[in-house]
């Protein structure tokens, strides 16, 4: 990768990504996307709302829309949605000079934290929600794996885990300057 014209953090839900993405933004001085946010603009709707009265399946393609878009923007700091990263084909509209950064978190940890944010998210509603966020959890790490760097966010608040991106991103600068 040549210089990052763009940061993409993925994750699971409540692994930081808002918080770090919004960091992230201000100190490098570039624009901040959140897709659930965009996605919530455009239909007016929280997702908590589209993913009950609409379901995931249209959440998703109007997800993949916003994606489609966000991608093309440069100097910008990106923020997916926990299940886009899992979503067939979403990788391959990522663009070569991305910085992608998955933000790891364990599914104890994202119910605590979800569950101090306010209304429980869509998919950990009802009884058993840890076990569910576990799972899903499991079933998502391959994709999130794909990104080119992971950082712990259990382990740094978001302004250490911005600063880190931030080195990654001079690190890749640094060695594309040298070939």
């Amino acid at each position: 990768m040549t210089n990052p014209e763009r940061v993409l953090l993925v994750g699971f839900m409540a692994s930081g990504k808002s918080s770090v993405g919004m960091e992230l933004a201000s100190l490098l001085g570039w624009r901040f996307y959140d897709f659930d946010r965009v996605v919530e603009a455009r239909i007016g709707e929280t997702v908590a709302t589209i993913f009950r009265t609409r379901g995931e399946e249209y959440f998703r393609e109007v997800e993949s829309d916003v994606a489609a878009e966000l991608l093309t923007e440069t100097s910008a700091v990106l923020a997916t949605g926990g299940g886009w990263p899992a979503q067939p084909g979403s990788w391959d509209r990522v663009p070569g000079a991305t910085m992608s950064v998955w933000l790891r978190v364990s599914a104890g940890v994202a119910v605590q934290r979800a569950s101090r944010e306010g209304p429980l998210r869509p998919l950990l509603e009802g009884e058993g929600g840890e076990d569910r966020a576990d799972a899903l959890l499991r079933a998502r790490e391959n994709s999130y794996a794909r990104a080119r760097k992971s950082l712990d966010s259990e382990r740094y608040d978001p302004q250490a885990l911005a600063g880190m991106i931030v080195e990654f991103m001079d690190l890749e600068r640094d060695s594309a300057t040298k070939k």
